[in-house]
């Protein structure tokens, strides 16, 4: 179920200017940092995983990379592509994302709720 939701918001990520209410895990990086600032997820089983998609849509930005530092991840942000990141979600815990160079900071919170 989780994996379905996670595809359904990629595929109307795809979009200059996603929807933060219509693509629960989407997140724009643009001149003002991250936004939406928080996402919440629902804990899953075990094993399960949300796959966000990330849109740089400004050159304004030092966001041109995705960070997880816990997930050891770090993929580039080319300008208005969707890029696809997948975390894990089987367990409560809270996320931290950033970009390359730590100034823009954000998280996805796995809630047990």
């Amino acid at each position: 179920m989780i994996a379905l939701v996670a595809l359904l918001g990629a595929m109307s990520c795809g979009k200059k200017s996603p929807a933060p209410d219509r693509c629960p895990t989407c997140v724009v990086a643009d001149e003002h940092g991250f936004t939406p600032s928080s996402l919440t997820l629902p804990k899953g089983a075990v094993g399960s995983k949300a796959t966000l998609t990330f849109t740089r849509t400004s050159d304004e930005t030092c966001a041109r990379d995705i960070v997880f530092p816990d997930l050891s991840i770090k993929k580039p942000l080319p300008l208005n592509t969707p890029v696809l990141v997948e975390v894990p979600t089987d367990a409560a815990k809270t996320l931290t994302f950033q970009c390359g160079m730590a100034m823009y900071k954000s998280s996805v919170v796995v809630s047990g709720l």
